[in-house]
């Protein structure tokens, strides 16, 4: 295939090549657009998030009985509650749950809340009550990530006030929050031990991002609930000689495990008896299954999980190549053995687990995300999709894996969708980048996607140098090289398609938002092998958000994208799409938000007009009510349908 390497078969073991007679309209590829997220069992339900685009993004908490489908969820905070946390911008974890209480954050006023769990289905959960008061305007809160420690009566968590995170208790009672630990700059994931004495938590600090360093730190808690004997147990800090960062710490049992990249991979390893370890006494981490595997993902946001403890065994999800398993560890000797269940899934999100059952959410190449629940004793297994697949299977495009020469001709991944229309011969392609840029392009069935396939277009979605998913090094080919590498990798992606006859060279395009956005322009600039370019709320000027200085948690992170500012400020020059927009002459459609904390909307509109006074043809929209993603359904439409129509008067099709 003239450097394109396709795996035997596809990701979901069926036919590529799908046949359509009519294309997939944008509202009908939309409609499942409802997302779930943060699964949780908890005495005999599962709870779940549920983002609502026609509600203009709302987030609800529902329930059902465990392991019974076939009951309608109840929603347990109705309108106008909408549980959303906005620590570090991009938040999550804004929910926790312990015997009969709830504690949630509701976005309306920042705020933490506590419910009483209803006792049976259809009785209405009692009044929510705040535990916390709204914060004077001149200093603006934040909480997200906590748990309920029942045993002090009080939620523990991350409140992220005056530029720092802290790591708070607050009685559920209501009162201010106290503070039981101030990290340098950032934490969370704190998770407390079975009796109550331990509690484990993450810190990082700028200009590390949590997945390049990142520390565990372990601490006992005395009579009065305070923090004692606090110290790191794991990980690495910017003193440390190796760069090692922790994913996700589980209590499992007296034991506790966190995934560590020390070996080039975040692989799972235990520290035994961890509930009672002296403050003396050395962390002897035990590497529980070695495997070129991820057992871990980047921390963008809170509730994040791909572990879980059922009381007896521990359970996992692993991302191998590109493909998630779910699966259980079976000790094996000093180690442990990978066992993965025989599931029609591959990719794989929030485990969660209670005594003889898991729960997840789940996709595949021909089911849309769902939560799909496991009875471990007997092996049986049951999915709940968001909703029934917007095409029958025949007419779905699946992905096939292909590895191209990149970027310094490294051995690079990506995921092809040919087109699902009948006619042979190289088609329109759209190349696809994922944000992060640190992430990965995954294989669950994504309508939007597919409303590209049906309309004859092949799509390639690539996991450029610096993606997750592929281990460290991997992930570290980015380091110094954002706007060189992962533009590489698209461009030769694009180049091994026409090489192989399947892509048309006059109809190549591009899409992307935020880094991807970014990615976008610099590939446009760097010669002619596109013919348009597609940008959902793009980065366009690295210097100015190098030196905004009002979205803390990427504060730093270009240092290690690009180089240390302002040190390194030509180089940030030299990158910026804004600062050689006569380096484009394809044309360009831009989507922003107006409220979007990130990037900001003016990123856009500048671009946009400089493109216009170079004479390039250019579409900006903006939208209200919109911030950095796009949650209304409406305006979901709006965008996909702007896209299509651009790229169709673009390429005359």
């Amino acid at each position: 295939m003239d450097g394109v390497t396709a795996h035997a078969g596809t990701a979901g073991g069926n036919p590529a090549v799908a046949v359509v007679s009519e294309p997939l309209q944008a509202g009908v590829a939309l409609a499942a657009s409802v997302q779930w997220r943060e699964p949780c069992l908890h005495d005999g339900w599962l709870h779940w998030l549920e983002q609502r685009p026609d509600e203009q993004g709302r987030t609800t908490l529902l329930r059902r009985p465990a392991g019974d489908a076939a009951t309608p969820p109840e929603e347990l905070t109705p309108a106008p509650r909408n549980l959303r946390s906005r620590v570090h911008a991009y938040g999550g974890g804004s929910y926790a749950l312990a015997g009969s209480q709830l504690v949630f954050i509701d976005d309306s006023d920042r705020c933490l809340w506590w419910q009483a769990l209803p006792g049976a289905p259809g009785v209405d959960a009692p009044a929510a009550r705040r535990l916390t008061e709204p914060p004077d305007s001149s200093r603006p809160r934040a909480f997200a990530d906590g748990l309920i420690d029942a045993g002090r009566d009080r939620w523990i968590g991350v409140m992220e006030q005056d530029g720092r995170d802290q790591l708070v208790a607050v009685p559920l009672q209501g009162g201010e929050p106290v503070c039981l630990h101030s990290p340098r700059d950032f934490c969370g994931y704190a998770v407390l031990s079975p009796d109550g004495r331990r509690l484990a938590w993450v810190e990082w600090q700028q200009p590390f991002m949590p997945w390049q360093r990142s520390q565990l730190w372990l601490a006992r808690l005395d009579a009065d609930g305070l923090l004692r004997d606090a110290r790191v147990i794991a990980g690495s800090d910017g003193a440390s000689p190796s760069s090692i960062s922790v994913f996700q710490p589980l209590w499992a049992g007296d034991d506790l495990v966190v995934s560590q990249d020390r070996s080039g991979w975040w692989n799972l390893e235990c520290l035994r008896g961890a509930s009672s370890l002296p403050p003396d006494s050395p962390a002897d981490w035990i590497p529980l299954l070695p495997m070129q595997a991820e057992f871990g993902q980047p921390q963008w946001v809170y509730g994040l999980r791909t572990t879980a403890w059922d009381g007896r065994q521990l359970l996992a999800a692993a991302c191998l190549e590109g493909r998630w398993q779910l699966g259980r560890l079976q000790p094996s000797g000093p180690l442990c053995h990978w066992q993965p269940f025989s599931l029609p899934f591959d990719e794989i999100s929030g485990l969660t687990a209670s005594p003889g059952r898991l729960a997840a959410i789940a996709s595949s190449p021909e089911r849309l995300p769902g939560l799909l629940e496991l009875s471990l004793p007997q092996g049986s297994w049951q999915h709940t999709p968001v909703s029934e697949p917007p095409l029958p299977a025949q007419a779905i495009s699946r992905p096939q894996a292909l590895w191209f020469p990149g970027h310094g001709q490294q051995p690079t991944h990506a995921w092809y969708y040919p087109p699902a229309t009948p006619g042979g011969g190289p088609a329109p392609l759209l190349v696809r980048g994922h944000s992060g840029p640190t992430g990965m392009c995954r294989t669950g069935l994504n309508p939007s996607l597919q409303f590209w396939t049906s309309r004859g277009w092949g799509v390639v979605e690539v996991n450029y140098g610096g993606s997750t998913g592929f281990g460290r090094a991997y992930r570290e080919r980015l380091d110094g090289q954002w706007g060189v590498v992962d533009v590489d990798d698209c461009l030769a992606a694009a180049r091994a398609l026409v090489a192989a006859g399947r892509a048309d060279p006059r109809r190549l395009a591009m899409e992307g938002g935020s880094a991807a956005g970014f990615t976008v322009l610099e590939a446009l600039a760097r010669d002619r092998t596109l013919s348009a370019g597609c940008c959902r709320y793009p980065v366009c000027d690295l210097s100015s958000l190098a030196t905004a200085g009002d979205h803390r948690f990427e504060a730093r992170y270009f240092d290690s994208l690009v180089g240390p500012w302002p040190q390194a400020r030509p180089l940030y020059e030299a990158r910026s799409p804004l600062a050689h927009p006569e380096r484009i002459q394809a044309p360009v459609i831009f989507l922003h938000g107006l409220e979007d904390p990130v990037v900001p909307a003016e990123q856009s509109e500048r671009m946009a007009a400089a493109l216009r006074q170079q004479g390039v043809p250019v579409e900006l929209h903006l939208f209200e009510g919109e911030g950095h993603g796009f949650r209304s359904r409406t305006v979901q439409i709006q965008v996909l349908e702007a896209m299509e129509s651009f790229l169709r008067r673009q390429f005359g099709l």
